[in-house]
């Protein structure tokens, strides 16, 4: 954990980088490219040191949202599992959006390719 933010920020158990990348490679493509996308954009925001505490503790909220197995609308559920999972994500994004580089978006960009391979490909 990011030893800058504060330990009320600090979620044992839910978000990690290891516990991030474990969902992702089980679930991608159950929970979709957008949700990817989406969590790995914030995952690269989270990591540069130019973004502000506040922000971070927003994100790992997020990201910590994603990992946990106990959702509003459990994840198992074909086709809505992973919709309160995206909105957690789009709220997070939209909080954070002023701190959002290209640099970040280019990087889970390309993660999402390696991921999904190429759209309409």
């Amino acid at each position: 954990m990011d030893p800058e933010l504060p330990s009320r920020y600090h979620a044992p158990g839910s978000y990690s980088a290891h516990n991030l990348w474990r969902k992702l490679s089980r679930y991608a493509l159950v929970a979709g490219r957008k949700t990817v996308l989406t969590a790995l954009t914030l995952y690269h925001c989270l990591r540069d040191a130019d973004t502000p505490t506040w922000a971070k503790g927003v994100i790992v909220g997020a990201l910590g949202y994603l990992i946990l197995p106990a959702d509003l609308v459990p994840d198992i559920i074909p086709g809505a599992g992973y919709g309160d999972d995206w909105a957690a994500l789009v709220a997070a994004l939209g909080t954070v959006a002023a701190y959002v580089k290209d640099v970040h978006k280019l990087k889970a960009s390309v993660q999402t390719e390696k991921i999904f391979g190429l759209k309409g490909h």
